[in-house]
């Protein structure tokens, strides 16, 4: 247990349970869209997602306290890096269309983590796009939407449909429900001027939110140009599963509550795609 423990913080304080997470999504839109395991993209994601999380989450303390990081700190340095260089590999492998639609997410990636704003729309001294009050959830959203939906398919030479915008929506709603577990969480952390969700109009409508973004991600579900019975029972399930995670969410929560079981949701989608 003592080494167990350890390990499981690595694995999430090194984004790799996140990355999972956004690996199993951009699988889950292969599958969902008939098209076959296409590791160049999927292992570039997920590559992407932990030079990209680590990125942001430890730019600001890497950049004031080089001279002496902690280990821990250290360690996940060096496998970000050598994350890096293995997203850098399998970047070669994709196409030009492709890595024009990656550099524009990963030009979000970047504004959301360097300071770059002007002073009057600064929210703190931070001045970037994660600290402008109520954009956070957003962001989020939008890129693992566009991540996760439209760079798979955008790679396979996919023709997009209705379906895709429809996954696409599913996907952005998705994301912004099982953010909120999060934002209710970070409600003992986040500056007042983040203007977060929960900080704007309380935890219990917060959830009541929560509920009827889950119930508009299941009932798009209908809106595909093909419906397909197991599908609709996956993406009823996913509604399910997501909203007792978001009911049972509270501002002193267990410190893997959000961070791994949460997290955990796409993992699960995927693996009863897989399963079924």
């Amino acid at each position: 247990m003592k080494l167990l423990k350890p390990l499981l913080n690595f694995y999430i304080n090194g984004s790799i349970h996140v990355a999972l997470a956004v690996f199993s999504l951009s699988w889950v839109t292969l599958l969902e869209f008939e098209i076959d395991f296409d590791p160049d993209i999927l292992f570039f994601i997920f590559f992407a997602a932990i030079t990209g999380y680590n990125f942001v989450k430890y730019f600001g303390i890497a950049k004031f306290h080089h001279r002496r990081l902690a280990t821990w700190l250290q360690v996940i340095q060096i496998f970000s890096l050598a994350c890096f260089l293995l997203m850098c590999f399998f970047a070669l492998k994709l196409s030009f269309q492709t890595l024009l639609y990656i550099g524009a997410f990963g030009l979000i990636t970047f504004l959301y983590a360097i300071p770059f704003l002007p002073r009057q729309i600064f929210i703190d001294q931070h001045k970037n796009l994660r600290s402008i009050g109520g954009l956070k959830v957003y962001v989020i959203a939008l890129v693992w939407s566009g991540v996760t939906v439209l760079l798979p398919l955008l790679n396979n030479d996919y023709d997009f449909d209705a379906s895709v915008w429809v996954v696409a929506i599913q996907r952005f709603l998705l994301v912004m429900l099982l953010t909120l577990p999060f934002e209710i969480r970070d409600l003992r952390y986040d500056s007042l001027k983040l203007s977060t969700i929960p900080q704007e109009i309380g935890i219990k409508y917060t959830k009541i939110i929560g509920v009827f973004l889950g119930m508009a991600f299941f009932f798009l579900e209908f809106f595909k140009v093909e419906l397909n019975p197991v599908y609709i029972i996956i993406s009823l399930i996913i509604m399910t599963l997501s909203l007792l995670l978001l009911v049972f969410a509270k501002k002193n929560q267990n410190d893997y509550y959000s961070s791994f079981w949460v997290e955990s949701v796409p993992i699960f989608w995927l693996c009863m795609h897989l399963i079924f």
